[in-house]
């Protein structure tokens, strides 16, 4: 099930949205420009969360070591494994965060975003600290925009599609639908991680629990969730 679009205007232009979504873009650009070899996989080291570089005592060489661990919570958020990671993040960011930074402002919106990076990048290197596989990638950070949306606008339409062979069928359904099998989708996959390179589960998880339990702080009386349409 693929999200296309929400029937939920935003009453203000998402500057920190347009932001994110930009620098993620030009990231992954310079990316690109490294090639596929030693330089790339240079990059993603230097720049991505390792966690036994982060929580243990692993420490990266000199060459490599280009930024703090502690900052690598944040330069992790805007870089991306491949056009398909990318382009999924930055659809889910581009339908649902626009909302959200509507409510809550710039200024708290961009605090919220990388709060939520941060408990995604700790939900996924606490439970495994001796980990030396680099996480990268905003899904995490976004995960916490989407629960976040959820608590916001539960009845919200969300366009969808749903491949079926060559033929895309479209359906609308509520946010609460969408976003709840979302989230019962990352906690099946997460029961089956192997904790090897692939898809950090955990931390869209954290990122995910970390934006609903920020919610009363940062968007105070605006919970939809148990209200009336």
């Amino acid at each position: 099930m693929i999200p296309l679009r929400d029937d939920n205007p935003s009453t203000i232009k998402p500057y920190i949205t347009y932001a994110v979504l930009g620098l993620c873009v030009l990231v992954f650009l310079w990316q690109l420009s490294l090639g596929s070899g030693p330089d790339a996989q240079a990059a993603v080291y230097a720049f991505g969360v390792i966690p036994a570089v982060l929580l243990g005592p692993l420490d990266l060489p000199a060459g490599v070591a280009v930024v703090p661990p502690v900052a690598t919570v944040f330069t992790s958020m805007f870089m991306h494994g491949g056009l398909l990671h990318l382009g999924g993040n930055m659809l889910y960011l581009w339908i649902f965060a626009d909302n959200v930074e509507d409510t809550m402002g710039h200024g708290r919106f961009l605090v919220f975003y990388l709060l939520c990076g941060v408990a995604a990048v700790l939900a996924q290197a606490l439970p495994d600290p001796s980990s030396q596989v680099p996480m990268i990638g905003a899904s995490g950070a976004i995960s916490g925009v989407l629960g976040a949306y959820l608590l916001l606008f539960p009845h919200a339409r969300v366009l969808v599609g749903l491949p079926l062979g060559f033929y895309l069928h479209t359906m609308r359904l509520r946010a609460v639908i969408v976003l709840g099998i979302w989230f019962l989708f990352q906690l099946l996959s997460s029961a089956g991680d192997t904790g090897e390179a692939g898809v950090a589960f955990r931390a869209h998880i954290g990122g995910f629990v970390a934006g609903v339990l920020l919610i009363p702080l940062f968007a105070p009386g605006r919970v939809g969730l148990f209200k009336r349409r």
